[in-house]
């Protein structure tokens, strides 16, 4: 396939073709990753759990990011590689744009972040300066000791409310892509209406422009034996992992997967 850029996302939405997304961590995978037809690759800082061990992503540093990120550039033909800013790394704006940099340099062609209206300002610094921006959502999985868990966000009207209003914020700052996690159906559905930039979602419908999930998740690999309930296990009846790859994005743009089971509800 030609190689995927920010306009073909942004058509792609405008065609309503959903967009497939999955997360990435070694030249290996970002290879059969590719010959599946992915799109996104997000070397997501998740490495901190399914890698490293660890029982939250928050030990995960920028030097760690770019490590991967330089590893999936180098089996990556197409897709587009987007990448996760670590706990803290945007802390000041300076701290911002320095390890964003060092992301980009790595072979990131977009920096994800985590949060709400806050990020504008560090959204608009980056635009300016050539880094494009995802904006993460919904359950942030840095903020999780201020959430008191993995929890589903947005499910009272005041925080569905403030949610719809801080996306339109973010994409007024410059943000072009959204990413909603454990949000309720109707919610992400409103949220992908209201915003002309894609919209990616896990745990969050199916009608938002694209959905991702974590490699290992979907290949049924687990440490904790703990399976979320917006995942799928496509090793499940498949040959092998391309075979596996290959059937979740077929089932994402047959808006086959997710089904409502997979979903949340305010």
């Amino acid at each position: 396939m030609p190689a995927i850029t920010l306009t073909t996302l942004q058509s792609l939405k405008q065609k309503g073709e959903k967009i497939t997304m999955l997360t990435c961590y070694d030249a290996t995978f970002s290879h059969v990753c590719n010959q599946a037809g992915v799109e996104v690759l997000l070397v997501g800082d998740s490495l901190g759990m399914v890698l490293q061990g660890h029982d939250s992503t928050l030990p995960v540093t920028t030097a760690e990011m770019a490590y991967h990120v330089a590893s999936v550039k180098r089996g990556n033909q197409d897709a587009l590689i987007l990448a996760d800013l670590p706990f803290m790394a945007n802390a000041t704006l300076e701290q911002t744009l320095n390890n964003s940099a060092q992301l980009m340099k790595a072979g990131a062609h977009m920096v994800k972040v985590e949060g709400a209206v806050w990020l504008s300002e560090s959204i608009r610094l980056l635009t300016e300066r050539g880094i494009p921006v995802c904006a993460h959502m919904g359950l942030t999985p840095q903020t999780v000791n201020v959430l008191g868990g993995y929890k589903v966000q947005g499910r009272n009207e005041a925080q569905a409310r403030q949610m719809r209003a801080d996306a339109i914020a973010l994409e007024q700052a410059g943000a072009a892509m959204l990413l909603l996690e454990c949000v309720p159906s109707e919610l992400a559905r409103e949220i992908t209406l209201a915003v002309k930039i894609p919209v990616i979602g896990i745990g969050a419908g199916s009608d938002t422009d694209g959905q991702v999930l974590v490699l290992h998740d979907m290949l049924g690999l687990s440490l904790t034996g703990r399976v979320p309930k917006f995942v799928k296990n496509y090793m499940a009846g498949q040959p092998d992992i391309q075979s596996a790859l290959s059937a979740y994005v077929a089932e994402v743009k047959a808006v086959s997967f997710p089904g409502t089971e997979h979903g949340f509800s305010a």
